[in-house]
């Protein structure tokens, strides 16, 4: 089904050969959306111990593949917040070695359940906010160092998690959502 939809593996190789494909129409690149979280950020929010109901979670702090691709393809990061996503089903704490085992298998094993105890969404108004493109240095990116490009890397990190810090508290009021933190994992 996926498939159907264009969808992709989320592997670097995969992705970087996305990015690296032109457009038939014009010779645009392809547009790829990725969820930087993935698998392990279902596991770490509430209910997990340490998170409270109004806590919400951005596993990013050691998610610096995006921005080497970026870097390498020389293509904006465009942040963007979907509010509401994490109200839309509630999950079961498992016992820690579930997420260890979704993590190794890279399929998610986790017990979620929506209306009446059912895999069935809650029905939740979404709200996706865009934020500031992080854009690569205009210098060539190919003359750069290995350290050099590491240095690179890590300010696009850093630029694109102060951005989805600043689109979520900028927003999170006209979402209803004035008591909620945005913790960055």
């Amino acid at each position: 089904l996926i498939s159907w939809m264009d969808g992709i593996d989320a592997s670097r190789s995969a992705v970087s050969r996305a990015l690296s494909l032109s457009n038939d129409a014009g010779g645009a690149y392809r547009r790829v959306g990725i969820s930087p979280g993935g698998i392990a950020e279902m596991f770490e929010t509430y209910p997990k111990s340490g998170f409270h109901r109004n806590d919400e979670a951005a596993l990013l702090k050691q998610r610096n593949g995006i921005f080497k691709l970026a870097l390498k393809h020389k293509l904006p990061i465009i942040p963007v917040y979907c509010f509401g996503a994490t109200k839309m089903l509630r999950r079961v704490q498992l016992p820690e070695f579930m997420e260890t085992l979704s993590r190794a298998l890279k399929i998610s094993l986790c017990l979620f359940f929506g209306k009446f105890g059912l895999p069935i969404p809650f029905r939740q108004k979404l709200m996706y906010v865009v934020g500031r493109a992080i854009l690569p240095p205009s210098e060539a990116t190919n003359a750069l160092t290995g350290e050099q490009f590491d240095i690179v890397v890590q300010e696009m990190h850093e630029k694109f998690c102060d951005e989805i810090v600043r689109i979520f508290n900028n927003n999170k009021e006209y979402y209803g959502w004035g008591d909620k933190t945005l913790r960055i994992i």
